[in-house]
């Protein structure tokens, strides 16, 4: 790696880390969390459910191929009950996923992190949930396993999940 593009990704974490928040408000504002400026909204839905998908710039030529997204996605629910079937579908489909392979032991219960490949890529996914005023919240976090942008990236990544996880989770 030459010693401008080292600078140059390092001043791009840098930056990405103190970006300033964009505030998002979901479901008539019963859902509200905070993104980093840097963050693209690339998909936004109304209905049922109402998503919202950001991409995570990744500075790397990984990028060209592998998207890096964080999607928050809120839907009404008639009880716990259907919660947990929501839930439970969802944790069905992500171990149907090609190479699914979970990762350690789970933040919460409603919560859990694993690997799998999407059009022959391994990805590393963070998927959480939460039962709110009768809506299922689902955070769902999907970076590559391998990014060009190292180490430092994948770490800023998660640091910005985690955030938003805590702002969801309030």
């Amino acid at each position: 790696m030459t010693l401008f593009r080292s600078f140059f990704l390092a001043g791009a974490l840098l930056l990405a880390g103190t970006a300033c928040a964009t505030d998002v408000s979901m479901a008539g504002g019963e859902v509200a969390f905070s993104t980093p400026d840097n963050w693209v909204t690339i998909m936004e839905t109304q209905g049922l459910p109402e998503m919202r998908v950001f991409q995570v710039p990744d500075p790397s030529p990984t990028a060209r191929d592998n998207l890096a997204s964080v999607t928050v996605e809120v839907e009404p629910v008639g009880g716990l009950a259907a919660f947990e079937g929501y839930v439970a579908n969802a944790t069905r489909k992500a171990k149907a996923l090609d190479g699914y392979n979970a990762i350690g032991s789970p933040d919460g219960p409603n919560s859990h992190a694993y690997t799998a490949q999407d059009h022959g890529t391994v990805y590393h996914y963070d998927e959480r949930y939460w039962f709110r005023n009768n809506h299922a919240v689902r955070l769902r976090c999907a970076r590559p396993a391998r990014s060009e942008a190292g180490a430092a990236w994948a770490a800023a990544f998660d640091k910005g999940c985690d955030a938003v996880a805590t702002d969801l989770a309030r």
